[in-house]
């Protein structure tokens, strides 16, 4: 079903249906679960979680509906933006199996989130990422004009600020979401965590590869800033409000401003665990610039 601007319920395209597999996905069936459980101890939100969740057959034509729901506006309507996130989602599964590791990631990672229908619904991280990944498919195809409107929308409706150029891992958790910003030729690797303010930037105004590498499984902390075409090795570790200039070893953790390496290894995984400590020695003098 999709909704207009007036709120009323209306069939949606054959041609909007999207072929998948994952009817029967364990995600799936529990988002779908959790909305009719939601729905009657809820009421006053049943017409909601009908239209955008319990209306559908699975999960990606449930997203591409929550997609279009937010980012329609009076230059493009809902019906075309779902559209395009109908075609992405059809032409590259990947793109669905990545939403689905993102939503498993947000429920294991944020201990405020009590299910999968929060973040589906509600997280403007998870929606921003959403958003991106249909971005990036736009600009993959050679749609750069239609990449840079919803790169734009999304900044605007969830304070992200991704380049669709920008190449993201699968079982990414953004919490919060406000002020990420991600650059051109920045990738994120599987299994990141990042919280709000962090930005993966260059150093100024020079042209190609110039943003960060970020590997499997790091914890960026809140207002963390990636400066340059650096590595962050594999679960590594950036404190928040750090400013990170050089590389950061796999399995280390970073913090200080300009950055030092203050705890080598880190915790085992520290994007899932999602520790936050330091070591000790962060104010020790015996402490090493990167």
């Amino acid at each position: 079903m999709l909704v207009s601007r007036l709120g009323r319920e209306s069939p949606m395209p054959k041609h909007l249906e999207v072929v998948t597999s994952d009817t029967e996905t364990p995600v799936w069936v529990a988002l779908r679960n959790q909305a009719e459980h939601a729905a009657k101890a809820e009421p006053a939100l049943a017409s909601l979680l009908n239209a955008v969740i319990l209306s559908h057959d699975n999960l990606a034509d449930a997203l591409t509906f929550q997609l279009a729901r937010k980012l329609g506006d009076q230059e493009m309507r809902a019906m075309t933006a779902r559209e395009f996130a109908a075609d992405a989602f059809e032409d590259d599964r990947t793109i669905v199996e990545a939403a689905e590791a993102d939503l498993k990631a947000v429920f294991e990672r944020d201990p405020a989130c009590k299910g999968y229908v929060q973040p589906f619904l509600f997280f403007k991280g998870f929606l921003a990422l959403q958003t991106h990944r249909v971005s990036h498919w736009l600009w993959n195809q050679g749609r750069e004009t239609l990449a840079f409107y919803l790169q734009s929308r999304s900044s605007e409706v969830f304070q992200v600020d991704i380049n669709p150029a920008a190449r993201i891992g699968k079982g990414v958790f953004i919490d919060h979401g406000t002020g990420i910003v991600i650059g051109e030729t920045a990738v994120v690797g599987d299994d990141v965590s990042m919280l709000h303010g962090v930005t993966l930037g260059g150093t100024g105004a020079e042209r190609g590869d110039r943003h960060p590498k970020i590997g499997k499984g790091v914890l960026l902390g809140a207002g963390a800033k990636v400066l340059g075409n650096i590595t962050v090795g594999d679960y590594a570790k950036v404190a928040s409000g750090s400013v990170v200039l050089r590389p950061v070893p796999a399995h280390c953790t970073a913090a200080g401003v300009p950055a030092r390496l203050v705890n080598c290894p880190t915790c085992e995984e520290p994007a899932k665990t999602m520790d936050h400590t330091l070591a000790e020695t962060v104010y020790s003098p015996n402490s090493y610039e990167i």
